[in-house]
């Protein structure tokens, strides 16, 4: 498969009072989750180096899933985005603030599992999920946009859908390392 038939990218957020109507419902489902013991945060995965396509690395520093979430209809989402003002030690404290911002997620319909990757050498996050549905994944990164919006740089905020693919094949199964890359392949964890 090429990438054009793969994935799907959307470059518009959800409209502002539907964005923040599901964000509001996801934090209260996420809270019940929390309260039954249902997210965890295994570290199978942390410290893992992953590089992309464009060249960049990252580390994952944290994972989350739902205890007993299965992906009937497995779908691979990958987000970037670019902190404002943050610099040096702020990306310390905003990696240990971060584990706050799971409300913000773990309650979207068909959410399933999250790496959390440090940020790279050009001061870009990543987080590569997996989705139940494809039209879930979308839904959850359009409304996600909003709230990234308020603490990212202009233009920063991305992400990509992968129907069909588990979060796990992305490392699993990474595409060969091209010699030159294409800066449009920030989303795709390669082998080195």
């Amino acid at each position: 498969m090429t990438d054009r038939e793969e994935r799907t990218t959307s470059t518009s957020p959800l409209p502002h009072r539907a964005a923040w109507r599901a964000v509001a419902r996801c934090v209260a489902v996420s809270l019940g989750l929390l309260v039954r013991g249902r997210l965890r945060s295994p570290r199978t995965w942390v410290g893992a180096r992953v590089r992309f396509a464009d060249g960049s690395t990252s580390t994952i520093y944290r994972e989350t899933v739902v205890a007993g979430a299965v992906a009937a209809r497995p779908c691979a989402l990958v987000v970037r985005f670019r902190l404002r003002g943050v610099r040096g030690r702020g990306h310390a404290l905003f990696r240990a603030e971060s584990l706050l911002n799971t409300p913000l997620f773990a309650g979207f319909p068909g959410f399933v599992a999250k790496w959390w990757l440090a940020a790279d050498e050009n001061g870009t996050y990543r987080g590569l999920y997996e989705w139940d549905g494809a039209d879930r994944a979308d839904a959850y990164a359009r409304a996600l946009w909003r709230v990234l919006a308020l603490v990212s740089v202009r233009g920063s905020i991305a992400y990509t859908v992968l129907p069909d693919r588990h979060r796990d094949d992305l490392l699993a199964l990474p595409a060969p390392l091209d010699p030159h890359p294409a800066p449009a392949a920030w989303w795709r964890p390669v082998a080195s």
